[in-house]
């Protein structure tokens, strides 16, 4: 059986491959808006920033340079909500985007989307730092928590961003990174979208200063991270899809027990509407607990083309209180 860390770096790259796009060159969707070496035309700072309110984190973003689409529509004397997308193991912030497609939506509905990179590991694979289950398999003690609030800040230094929206979409380590900063960095994050990561498995290690809404999307056919939880190689064990959204349930003051709701159609391959969906109501504001099961989705599942749209909507439903 191959190791996780194979499987995971086998399954980006077949998938990298498929689509075409080099894991190194940003897809023309995001050339409205590259600022890769932090400069910015014309581009004010939020209005809503109070000089000197925080620590200088530029150094962090000049060494590691990320992404940046302005959409079409940008109007700088409107406060805009950010979107974050987080990259899988072995991928890059490029064949993430070529996976998602997010960047049509944030032209349609007009949001600032980042696209940062992990650093590339011994085996010259690109990680994020996230939890102790996935994927630091070389314990690099680089600190993504600083580096994406970094990102964050270099964007609303340089743009109107909404405060009360900014959102994180993540995939595998990606979303284990968007659990991450929810528990991290909770007061900025509004809500984060996690395709096939999870939580801590201790919870006791997330500590969210005030609520964050959190849609956890997983396939139960997923060999890489298991629906039903399971250990990364050498790295520590990591929570079942449900258990994670439990958590998150209990962070947020939300009910105990989860509601069923309305079915999605999420994979293009599977038949019919195959992902059911639950949510824990009662939560507190800018809380949000939901669990997207995907019945016989993979690690990588054929994504509807309305998949980044239907994220969004999530996302842009849930700003900070």
């Amino acid at each position: 059986m191959l190791s996780l860390r194979l499987a995971l770096a086998v399954a980006l790259t077949v998938f990298a491959s498929g689509c075409g796009s080099s894991s190194e060159t940003p897809p023309a969707a995001v050339d409205s808006g590259t600022p890769l070496d932090g400069s910015v035309d014309d581009a004010p700072a939020s209005t809503d920033a109070a000089p000197d309110a925080k620590p200088d984190t530029s150094a962090l973003v000049a060494a590691r340079p990320f992404v940046l689409k302005v959409p079409t529509g940008y109007d700088k004397s409107k406060p805009t909500p950010l979107v974050v997308l987080l990259h899988g193991y072995t991928a890059s912030g490029a064949t993430q985007e070529a996976y998602f497609q997010l960047s049509p939506v944030a032209d349609a509905k007009t949001f600032l989307y980042a696209m940062p990179d992990g650093l590339q590991d011994k085996s010259g694979n690109r990680f994020w730092n996230a939890t102790d289950a996935c994927c630091n398999f070389d314990g690099n003690p680089v600190d993504d928590v600083a580096y994406i609030n970094a990102v964050i800040d270099d964007v609303e230094k340089k743009y109107n961003v909404d405060a009360k929206r900014v959102f994180l979409v993540g995939h595998s380590n990606g979303a284990f990174m968007a659990h991450r900063l929810a528990c991290d960095s909770a007061p900025r994050i509004a809500a984060i979208a996690a395709l096939a990561g999870d939580v801590w498995a201790d919870g006791t290690k997330c500590n969210p200063q005030s609520p964050v809404a959190v849609l956890q999307i997983h396939g139960t056919a997923d060999a890489v991270i298991a629906y039903g939880g399971g250990k990364n190689g050498t790295l520590a064990v990591f929570p079942s899809a449900t258990a994670s959204v439990a958590t998150w349930a209990a962070k947020d003051g939300c009910a105990s027990t989860a509601t069923p709701g309305a079915s999605l159609d999420l994979d293009s391959v599977l038949l019919g509407s195959e992902t059911t969906t639950t949510e824990y109501a009662g939560c507190k504001p800018g809380g949000a607990a939901l669990l997207w099961t995907i019945q016989g989705g993979t690690h990588i599942p054929t994504l509807q083309p309305s998949f980044a749209t239907t994220v969004y909507g999530f996302l842009s439903a849930h700003p900070k209180p």
